[in-house]
């Protein structure tokens, strides 16, 4: 397996990649993603949207459209990519898969684990894939995900974070923004953010 990631469009959102022998699964292709892709993969395989914020699926219909591949979204998102709730003219996009809560898929012989921890949006989820922690915007490297944007929760957000803190192994945490990060540094940070929310 290999890992590549590059920040993408005017809010540095990270766009993931990763290889096997199989073919690459595509984690959050946001804003000017689809070059970028299209430049990385020979046979992709899927497309995984941790939660359904435009910066995270921006190019989610060019590549769909490009590659004829599946796309995996959290259900209580679906509704953000199909209907442009921010109005920024984003080209909708349709999952083929809608991932209910906690789902596990095996894709190209890969599995690939969904964790549904809503509050930043209602179906903000982190993927785990062979032993690596996408986190989306759920959780970063010394913070957590906005719980100020409409449909997000607080309350739920504090209830994601304390099933965080029950994860018992470490993995490398990818999140949508900014440096990679592990579980176990960030469940030393979680609690201070639980207090405030």
């Amino acid at each position: 397996m290999e890992l590549i990631y590059a920040p993408m469009g005017p809010y540095q959102t990270n766009c993931y990649i990763l290889k096997s022998e199989v073919g690459e699964i595509i984690i959050d292709p946001g804003m000017g993603a689809y070059e970028w892709v299209k430049s990385q993969v020979k046979n992709p395989l899927a497309i995984l949207n941790t939660h359904g914020h435009f910066d995270h699926v921006w190019s989610n219909h060019a590549l769909q459209t490009q590659y004829k591949i599946p796309l995996y979204c959290p259900k209580d998102d679906v509704f953000m990519l199909a209907s442009d709730p921010y109005g920024l003219g984003i080209e909708p996009s349709t999952p083929d898969v809608e991932v209910d809560g906690d789902e596990s898929f095996e894709i190209g012989g890969i599995k690939v684990q969904f964790w549904h921890f809503p509050g930043h949006t209602p179906g903000c989820s982190a993927i785990e894939i062979e032993g690596i922690f996408f986190s989306g915007d759920f959780v970063f490297a010394n913070s957590i995900g906005r719980t100020d944007f409409p449909f997000s929760s607080p309350e739920d957000m504090k209830k994601s974070l304390l099933r965080f803190l029950q994860i018992q192994k470490d993995m490398p945490l990818y999140p949508g923004h900014g440096e990679a990060s592990a579980v176990a540094r960030e469940q030393y940070t979680v609690p201070q953010w639980i207090k405030i929310l």
